[in-house]
């Protein structure tokens, strides 16, 4: 595939690797609705084991591996509904989807 057809493909079509540095962190947490749901559809299935609960502490480590702003992804993720969390807020979980 040419250079130039890869820069013309419509971004829901490409993945996630361009938002991230060479040393594997997320240079910017995406502006674009459509992007950011790409990363945390990504977050989500790279990050957190489905079968799994976290702790906050847990979530917000996982999380700084990618960006500092932890709590900005965290809110993200349960807005979005890939991580649900406990009333108290002490835990999380992956969601599970139905596709």
């Amino acid at each position: 595939m040419s250079q130039s057809s890869v820069e013309t493909r419509p971004h829901a079509q490409r993945g996630v690797g361009d938002l991230f540095t060479a040393g594997g962190r997320l240079a910017a947490i995406p502006r674009k609705a459509a992007r950011r749901e790409q990363l945390l559809v990504h977050l989500a299935e790279t990050l957190f084991a489905a079968d799994r609960d976290y702790t906050e502490p847990e979530v917000n480590r996982l999380l700084l591996t990618v960006h500092e702003d932890c709590a900005a992804l965290r809110r993200y993720m349960v807005i979005a509904g890939h991580l649900t969390r406990t009333r108290d807020g002490a835990g999380y979980r992956r969601a599970t989807t139905t596709l």
